[in-house]
């Protein structure tokens, strides 16, 4: 059963800019790690932002350090992302992740293969 669900993404042009929203719910992941994945053709899915409900730490993946920000609000159950001055790079399919953590180190909330809660992705296409 899908309990995250990722909305916000299409066709954008480089240099556009992009802002994706994960909803949840049924509040079932208010106190875990959250964070955006992506996964381009042919690529393995890779990390592109996480936090808790702290927001703190956030962690970026290094690609996207300088052109994105995830952030989320806990009253609406709700994770965000948005990136900027995107390139063709930038296209594939984004997926919004959950995971209990008791204790955790940050390389953990980087690697998807952690994460036990997934949405169904949101596909953002960026043409140059």
């Amino acid at each position: 059963q899908v309990q995250l669900i990722e909305s916000g993404g299409g066709s954008v042009q480089a240099g556009d800019s992009l802002s994706l929203s994960c909803a949840d719910p049924t509040r079932s992941f208010s106190t875990y790690v959250m964070g955006w994945f992506r996964q381009a053709p042919g690529k393995e899915r890779e990390f592109v932002a996480a936090t808790n409900w702290f927001a703190d730490p956030i962690l970026y993946g290094d690609f996207v350090k300088d052109r994105a920000a995830i952030s989320r609000d806990i009253t609406k159950n709700t994770l965000y992302l948005q990136m900027h001055n995107l390139n063709a790079d930038d296209t594939g399919v984004y997926y919004c992740a959950a995971q209990w953590f008791d204790q955790s180190t940050q390389s953990q909330w980087m690697d998807p293969a952690e994460y036990g809660h997934w949405g169904r992705g949101t596909q953002v296409t960026v043409s140059s």
